[in-house]
């Protein structure tokens, strides 16, 4: 009899995953609190902080929810598509420094800043933020140069 497979949880993901995961991992941004962890051939990003994950968690749901349309996303509870949670992910933390007027690229200093400047996460001005989400491409790959 076939045994059901164990919840992705207990076999290779962390409850303290990074939200930004992906982000961090293509070098777009960085995090002054995240803790990379290899597990087998994989390298989980996880944050220790709850706040500061809720924090992330709340600036991506509303990433997510004011450029859905722009990027064609899936309803909310369905899962994106690698290039698409990339685009999301890249691309937002690419125009909150650009908003903000960041010199640094870490999520955790951004979050905090826009928080200070605009009160909440739900008042950033996400007229000017969309617009320049939906345009980061990733970087093209080139043919080696001999």
């Amino acid at each position: 009899m076939d045994e059901p497979p164990l919840p992705a949880a207990l076999c290779c993901d962390s409850d303290r995953g990074c939200v930004f995961a992906k982000a961090l991992l293509s070098h777009t941004a960085s995090c002054a609190l995240a803790q990379r962890r290899a597990v087998a051939e994989r390298v989980l990003v996880e944050c220790p902080s709850p706040v500061s994950r809720t924090n992330c968690s709340t600036l991506r749901a509303l990433m997510h929810e004011r450029a859905r349309f722009a990027l064609r996303l899936s309803g909310p509870g369905r899962p994106l598509m690698h290039m698409q949670a990339l685009r999301l992910q890249c691309g937002g933390l690419v125009a909150m420094q650009q908003v903000l007027a960041s010199p640094d690229r870490d999520v955790h200093a951004m979050v905090g800043a826009a928080q200070q400047r605009h009160g909440s996460l739900t008042e950033l001005p996400w007229e000017t933020l969309v617009p320049a989400l939906v345009a980061w491409q990733p970087a093209r790959r080139g043919r080696a140069r001999e």
